[in-house]
């Protein structure tokens, strides 16, 4: 009985060191010229532009806007597209319109949080978040059943005076 003990205490005795090996090795730190990426970073898609972004979104440029600016951000998890364009108060109103909003434009404080993070400064812009009175609302094409956007999981709208006539802008979807 007593090696029947011994030969299952034996047995035990690698695998109880394995573990704490394990433990051990999980607890300590890595030295600091390691770095570990559990996911590649975020990255510019090389050539796209307004055109690949108001695309996606099933936007059409309005004729007569300016400064027309439009990237992807390529994340791991999802891709984000950015289009910026200045135009007049009552196109701006009509694309926010047809983006079938989930409330009405309405006038926000400056917000660090935004879906297009900093991308607008990648554009050249001021961010909308950074904004003062900038009007802001967002969309989501599943939740109404948009079937022209339904690849499109949501959509921010900020419009952002630029004159006394015209406003910029802003749309991030992915």
């Amino acid at each position: 009985m007593k090696s029947c003990r011994t030969a299952r205490l034996l047995l035990l005795v690698p695998a109880a060191t394995l573990a704490a090996g394990l433990a051990l090795g999980g607890c300590t730190s890595a030295s600091s010229d390691h770095v570990t990426r559990t996911a590649p970073s975020p990255s510019w898609e090389k050539g796209a532009g307004a055109p690949e972004a108001a695309a996606f979104m099933k936007v059409r440029i309005p004729r007569g806007a300016t400064e027309v600016k439009g990237a992807i951000r390529v994340q791991p998890q999802e891709d984000v597209y950015l289009l910026s364009f200045v135009t007049s108060e009552q196109t701006a109103e009509a694309i926010t319109k047809d983006l079938r909003p989930d409330y009405p434009l309405a006038v926000e404080g400056p917000s660090s949080s935004s879906l297009s993070g900093d991308g607008f400064k990648h554009l050249g812009l001021t961010p909308p978040q950074e904004l003062k009175s900038v009007r802001t609302t967002s969309a989501c094409p599943p939740c109404v059943g948009d079937a022209r956007r339904r690849h499109i999981q949501g959509i921010e709208i900020h419009i952002g005076e630029v004159s006394r006539d015209r406003v910029r802008v802003y749309l991030a979807a992915y």
